[in-house]
């Protein structure tokens, strides 16, 4: 089963809206890892089977450079409002998981 790991720069309302699509998603600020380095969050979702969700492109440039077959959802939207976020994600969500169920390790949301 697929988990997903919402990054910081974006809100935990997103982590919801994904788990009322029916798949476990965690925001990072309750696992304590909300200052934590990217490497830290990177090794996590290695660990423990999660797609990262985030604005930072360091997570994608990780997909080339890290061997752990992590996947990465780049956001590559402007700074806006919740709801805009969530009916962006939402429009995009059967692309994403298309290409997840495809093996993608980046995908990119523009």
């Amino acid at each position: 089963m697929r988990r997903f790991l919402v990054d910081n720069q974006l809100p935990e309302a997103l982590a919801r809206w994904i788990g009322q699509q029916g798949v476990d998603a965690e925001h990072v600020l309750p696992l304590g890892l909300a200052q934590a380095d990217d490497a830290v969050i990177w090794e996590t979702a290695a660990r423990d089977g999660y797609v990262i969700i985030t604005k930072d492109e360091d997570f994608a440039l990780l997909t080339v450079r890290r061997s752990e077959n992590v996947s990465v959802i780049w956001l590559r939207l402007g700074n806006g409002r919740t709801p805009a976020l969530l009916t962006a994600v939402a429009n995009a969500w059967p692309a994403i998981t298309q290409q997840l169920d495809a093996g993608a390790r980046l995908i990119e949301m523009l």
